[in-house]
């Protein structure tokens, strides 16, 4: 919203008449407005924001064009209006426990502001009250310090005043609920301090509330992964979002060995032994409501335990291929591999490539009442109830090739095994694919054709290979470009020539740069998309096989002639769509 009349200087907080006629004198809203708003607010909460009350009747501006008025936008008009800067507050950037030790909340809650960043000069202060300054002079005395204001979102002074200092209260009571000396079991490099205190009770209440916030925290910036690691002084948490790690917290050395025990109690873990690594599961909800569930990873560093806890959110089972970036030949060559009642398919690719997601989008696309799914996993991923799911246990001798021959006793339609690690397991999943079934798995390779010459290497004979493989899926992911700051921008020649390599792909001359805004954190990137190489299986690939030189690249040569489209091609297709760019793609992909 641009400003058109100088705002007034009153002082005080903001009321909704003095709000209304300066939308009124900026030709914001009509006059019709201001009658309706008076006569539905009658009986409503006086003490609340008139941005939360405007907003929540849904006008549309009188403006050309129009648009919603909301509060994040009239929060802009404001900031426009009395010449201040707007911020909107990203939490992953504000220090907690610099910002929350400035004032308390109490005073921070009276004045309506919120502390979000600290340096030895100056004192940023949210806020979206502009008039309400009384406390402005006296903080700049007590602190000795600039202070800068900045308007904000209303909505958002609230909430993280509550969460921040919310966070901050427990903090500061589970180290005061420590009453036990410091132990340092599990820690390689103790460094002895008397008199320190110890670790408080994994089941202390501000434990719990600071391991509800981690998580819910996780699931609001959309992260895949949450690591918790311990260093000498601190514990450093850090979230893994679109494949970026971002630093979130550090927490108070014993303070974070009670949150890594209430985590491990949680999943089901032995809480007592902190030597030896382990594994577990977490199943919750949002406060939305949605299942979420979480993979538990503890290893045993110099300071202690290192917790990795991945997140799956099984919404993604329900995503189209073409939402995961299928593009419409990577779909028909998937339709042609799933559609066969038995073979052998493989997906592959690095550690965090997204072979899992494809595997389980797949199964839940197959899955039908009268389709029996197995699946043998190392951990199970995702619970599903579509799927008869068994996990690998090497503590009782159940690996990948026992767990295969167990569930073709299990009468089964479709078998998911997932990973392929040695010759045992490759020769029972073969061999499960010549009896009848469909199987799907997974291997780690750079490439669709380098999985062939893998199977050979582990000692898988060629001509059941030809017999059984269906075809073989390599992917990759990528970030993809924010939508609400992504601008066009001209791709060099030698550039777009370094992505394609020797493919004859037209130059687009025109595509687009990340640019950075407060939707994505300024990163440029929102979310992820998948690179795909499919390579389906054909008689004149199967008929090198018998050769005794058959390599990768020979294999490559003759799938790209018989028309398999590479990952570079498929990085270039989502270049030339505006979807990322030409650096980003070339992160991720093998040396050409």
């Amino acid at each position: 919203m641009a400003a058109t009349t100088p705002a007034p200087q009153p002082e005080g907080a903001l009321t909704l008449d003095a709000v209304l006629r300066l939308l009124l004198a900026d030709q914001i809203i009509a006059p019709t407005h201001v009658e309706q708003l008076r006569v539905s607010a009658r009986g409503g909460r006086e003490d609340r924001h008139p941005f939360l009350r405007i907003a929540e009747l849904g006008w549309q501006s009188q403006t050309k064009p129009g648009y919603p008025i909301t509060v994040e936008r009239l929060s802009r008009w404001l900031a426009g209006k009395v010449g201040l800067p707007y911020l909107r507050i990203d939490p992953l950037k504000v220090d907690v426990r610099a910002v929350t030790r400035l004032v308390s909340q109490a005073y921070a809650s009276r004045f309506r502001f919120l502390p979000i960043a600290v340096d030895e000069q100056s004192v940023t202060v949210a806020t979206a009250e502009p008039f309400l300054r009384e406390w402005e002079r006296e903080m700049a005395r007590v602190l000795k310090r600039r202070v800068k204001r900045v308007i904000t979102n209303p909505q958002d002074v609230e909430r993280y005043l509550a969460e921040f200092y919310g966070v901050s209260h427990s903090m500061a009571g589970a180290a005061k609920a420590a009453e036990r000396p410091a132990s340092g079991v599990g820690n390689f490099e103790q460094l002895t301090e008397l008199g320190k205190i110890g670790e408080p009770d994994a089941n202390d209440k501000h434990i719990v509330h600071l391991v509800d916030w981690l998580l819910q925290f996780a699931f609001e910036q959309r992260a895949s992964d949450i690591h918790v690691e311990p260093r000498r002084e601190f514990t450093r948490v850090r979230f893994r979002i679109d494949g970026v790690l971002h630093q979130v917290h550090e927490i108070p050395a014993n303070v974070a060995s009670a949150i890594t025990s209430r985590l491990k109690s949680l999943g089901r873990m032995d809480v007592s032994d902190r030597r030896r690594p382990q594994d577990g599961r977490i199943k919750t909800k949002t406060p939305a409501g949605k299942e979420i569930e979480l993979r538990l990873s503890t290893m045993p560093t110099a300071f202690g335990e290192k917790l990795v806890l991945r997140i799956f959110d099984p919404a993604v089972l329900g995503r189209s291929f073409e939402e995961l970036g299928f593009s419409s030949h990577d779909l028909a060559a998937w339709k042609y591999m799933t559609g066969h009642p038995y073979g052998f398919i493989l997906v592959t690719g690095p550690t965090g490539s997204g072979k899992t997601t494809t595997l389980y989008s797949a199964l839940k696309q197959l899955a039908r009442p009268e389709i029996n799914v197995c699946t043998i996993e190392d951990p199970i991923e995702m619970v599903e109830p579509a799927f008869n799911q068994m996990q690998v246990q090497a503590s009782i001798d159940v690996d990948f090739a026992g767990g295969v021959r167990t569930l073709l006793r299990q009468d089964p339609d479709i078998i998911m095994i997932g990973e392929v690690r040695d010759r045992e397991t490759a020769a029972t999943a073969i061999q499960a694919a010549l009896t009848g079934h469909l199987v799907l798995s997974t291997l780690h390779t750079n490439d669709a054709p380098s999985a062939i010459t893998r199977l050979v290497d582990i000692g898988v004979p060629p001509f059941l290979i030809g017999a059984t493989l269906l075809g073989v899926v390599a992917q990759r992911l990528v970030r993809t470009l924010c939508p609400h700051c992504k601008q066009p921008a001209p791709l060099e020649v030698k550039a777009w020539q370094g992505l394609v390599g020797a493919n004859a792909i037209p130059h687009p001359k025109i595509g687009y740069r990340s640019v950075g805004c407060e939707e994505c954190r300024q990163t440029g990137y929102l979310g992820r998309t998948g690179l795909y190489e499919m390579l389906t299986m054909r008689k004149e690939l199967a008929a090198m096989l018998q050769e005794d030189n058959v390599n990768a690249g020979r294999l490559r040569e003759a799938a790209l002639q018989l028309g398999m489209r590479s990952l570079r091609v498929s990085g270039a297709d989502k270049v030339s769509s505006g979807m990322t760019t030409i650096e980003e793609v070339l992160t991720v992909l093998p040396a050409n």
